[in-house]
């Protein structure tokens, strides 16, 4: 008789909905198509070294399709980096003796790009690992689409749509910002899909001036009200260029004395770029003399009932992992693919990020209906 196959899962990184439709998707195929068993570990990969867990069985999986979170909750712990007693310390080897005393013969990771990157590392140390492609800044590489980022879409484009009204009847530039350090993807589809009349995104660097002036022009034109959509790390021309030395910097760093100076002034620029949808809001107020509201939609963009698209994702690319461990497939990521789902070697995903391109369709739509995108 073959042996039954043991199986792990964890959810890594920040939360994100559809998180629970994937565990159940992996699981119940795992369970009642494969006759797998299957262990959840608690808090990502802190869960794993401390060898947390919980057996995943049917009633365990009842009932959480609809839900958001985790059931298994996450951390942003990293296998190679994990604060222990106030210091951190390489887990690495703890977590493959956990692997191997427990008989797994996977371990599944649901995460964003720090948790290929972490998964890649325990790959490479032995372990048989797939992942989900998971967060609401849909910033995985070589997948159509993360699960999570449908659901923040949604409620992004809400905001939005709610703020349109504030805006008209007080005669107001209305600032939205939406989550996105480093890829513009949730506010530049929010902001097309609620119609904001500028949309500020990371991959093109803004110039203060040239949204004043298409704010006026509005104005101008009767119209005394303005949306703006900013991702959180969207930046000014200025703010770019220094960001850009910075990072060339700590590139062409040859020491460790250089690359910590780099790393500093990084450091610096991040905590300067704080708080930068606020200044923005009052730069736009001085040059345009029309008042000005942030609202900052945070967390909220991350919580609540997942999306049907997401459910859907999820669930697909979760029976997808199942049959790929049935098959004997590691060392991948479960990418969505057209209707389908296929395996990408983690080294083409980790360490990368999708960003818009300058050229993407959805850019040019909202250049098309007269978007100002900053530049």
């Amino acid at each position: 008789m073959a042996k039954t196959k043991r199986i792990g899962i964890l959810t890594s990184g920040g939360d994100s909905p559809g998180l629970n439709a994937a565990i159940r998707g992996v699981g119940k195929a795992a369970l009642g198509f494969y006759r797998m068993e299957i262990i959840g570990f608690r808090d990502g990969f802190r869960g794993l070294a401390e060898n947390r867990r919980i057996r995943l069985e049917k009633n365990t999986l009842a009932g959480i399709l609809t839900v958001g979170g985790t059931i298994l909750g996450t951390s942003r712990d990293k296998p190679h980096r994990m604060i222990i007693d106030g210091h951190p310390r390489d887990m690495t080897d703890v977590i493959a003796r956990n692997y191997q005393k427990l008989g797994l013969d996977a371990l599944v990771c649901l995460g964003g790009g720090g948790t290929q990157k972490n998964a890649l590392r325990l790959a490479q140390r032995g372990l048989r690992v797939l992942t989900l492609p998971k967060t609401i800044d849909n910033d995985v590489v070589m997948t159509d689409s993360t699960f999570g980022f449908d659901t923040a879409l949604g409620i992004a484009t809400e905001a939005i749509d709610r703020l349109h009204s504030t805006a008209h009847s007080h005669h107001r530039i209305v600032v939205a910002e939406i989550m996105g350090h480093r890829s513009g993807w949730l506010a530049l589809g929010a902001g097309i899909a609620g119609g904001a009349d500028v949309i500020l995104i990371p991959e093109i660097p803004y110039d203060v001036g040239k949204i004043a002036q298409a704010i006026q022009k509005r104005s101008r034109q009767g119209t005394n009200f303005s949306i703006v959509a900013v991702a959180e790390g969207a930046m000014s021309k200025e703010d770019a260029r220094a960001f850009l030395s910075a990072e060339q910097k700590k590139e062409k760093a040859r020491t460790q004395v250089a690359r910590h100076a780099a790393q500093l002034e990084l450091g610096a620029l991040e905590a300067k770029h704080t708080g930068n949808t606020l200044r923005l809001a009052k730069q736009l107020e001085q040059l345009t003399q029309l008042e000005s509201r942030v609202t900052i939609l945070g967390y909220v963009q991350r919580g609540g009932t997942p999306s049907a698209a997401d459910r859907l994702l999820a669930t697909r690319l979760g029976t997808a992992c199942a049959d790929l461990i049935q098959k004997g497939v590691c060392g991948v990521m479960v990418a969505a693919r057209g209707e389908g789902a296929e395996p990408v070697p983690l080294e083409k995903v980790a360490g990368k990020r999708k960003t818009v391109a300058l050229d993407h369709p959805w850019v040019e739509s909202a250049r098309r209906v007269g978007t100002c995108l900053g530049d």
